[in-house]
């Protein structure tokens, strides 16, 4: 007779990420662990939707840079719609620069893609049994903004879709290349430019590309 520990069911995982590899990895990784299955991959947010739509999905490992959406907007529209669900963020991005916003958009965790596999794995269990994932670092830089909002740096200030801009901006793309990735116009992206300059009291893009590379504000690369 099998025990109850081996008839267990085990969450039900779907990877979201652009890279194929990545996923791959991810897949491997997860699937050694008995109480995850991987049932599902997708590289974009349209897959993404089709997948919650047609699975039962317990959690979802997103990144944040899609190619067709950016990962804390497709967040905001799942959360709404299966409450219940549990999202690991997994971004190259570092953490004190987008954790706080995945943390505030829904998320149960956020995760470096530079994480150890053990980390993966202990965050995954942590929000499968309903709790959330926060690092030291982040959690320390939670209770600094806490004890004072006055110190938060101007980037931090921002809206997600101004955040976002500047990202894009400071990894120079164009106008019409940041309106074709959000599937906004072009005069929109223009607006949210000329806000963000205002903002950050700056002239223009390489003002705004000095100060995201001096606060590591770019996804980080993998050597």
């Amino acid at each position: 007779m099998l025990s109850s520990a081996a008839i267990a069911p085990r969450y039900r995982v779907l990877i979201v990420d652009d890279h194929t590899i990545v996923r791959a990895g991810l897949r491997q990784l997860i699937d050694c662990d008995s109480a995850f299955l991987v049932i599902a991959e997708a590289s974009t947010a349209v897959q993404a939707m089709h997948h919650l739509r047609n699975n039962d999905i317990d959690v979802i490992l997103l990144d944040i840079t899609l190619p067709d959406r950016d990962g804390l907007d497709l967040l905001k529209q799942i959360k709404p719609m299966t409450p219940t669900l549990k999202v690991l963020v997994c971004s190259l991005h570092q953490e004190l620069a987008y954790g706080l916003r995945a943390l505030r958009a829904g998320a149960a965790g956020y995760i470096s893609k530079q994480a150890m596999p053990t980390v993966v794995l202990d965050a995954l269990h942590q929000i499968a049994a309903g709790k959330k994932y926060i690092s030291s670092e982040l959690a320390q830089h939670l209770s600094e903004c806490i004890d004072d909002e006055q110190a938060w740096l101007p980037h931090q200030r921002l809206s997600d879709r101004a955040y976002q801009t500047l990202l894009k901006i400071a990894a120079g793309m164009t106008v019409s290349e940041i309106a074709t990735q959000l599937a906004l116009s072009s005069k929109t992206i223009s607006m949210y430019r000329s806000r963000l300059l205002q903002k950050m009291r700056m002239r223009n893009n390489a003002e705004l590309m000095h100060y995201a590379i001096c606060h590591q504000l770019l996804p980080e690369l993998v050597t």
